[in-house]
């Protein structure tokens, strides 16, 4: 469930960016409806999959505001991702 997090995390960041860039006229406003609805399903699954890996791990409640505070945040997924992957890496080595 943490890796489908991760990936999940790293497109929601993505199609938020995507859709900022059309506010500096990168991308044509022709497509903000679609990108609007792709990224606000994408949100949701973060949301709710963040619910899921939070309990499941047994996160703080801050660890889960952070997720959450990162997920409105433009280039935070950023962040979100480094500390996934230093997680896994703890993980990883506790099992060993």
């Amino acid at each position: 469930m943490l890796k489908c997090f991760r990936i999940i995390s790293m497109l929601e960041g993505l199609s938020f960016l995507i859709l900022l860039s059309v506010t500096l006229g990168f991308v044509s406003r022709d497509y903000v409806s679609q990108l609007g609805m792709l990224h606000g399903v994408l949100f949701m699954i973060y949301l709710f999959l963040s619910l899921i890996v939070a309990k499941k791990q047994q996160w703080s409640f801050g660890i889960l505001l952070s997720l959450f505070i990162a997920s409105i945040v433009p280039f935070a997924f950023i962040g979100v991702e480094i500390f996934l992957s230093r997680f896994l890496g703890y993980k990883k080595l506790a099992e060993v």
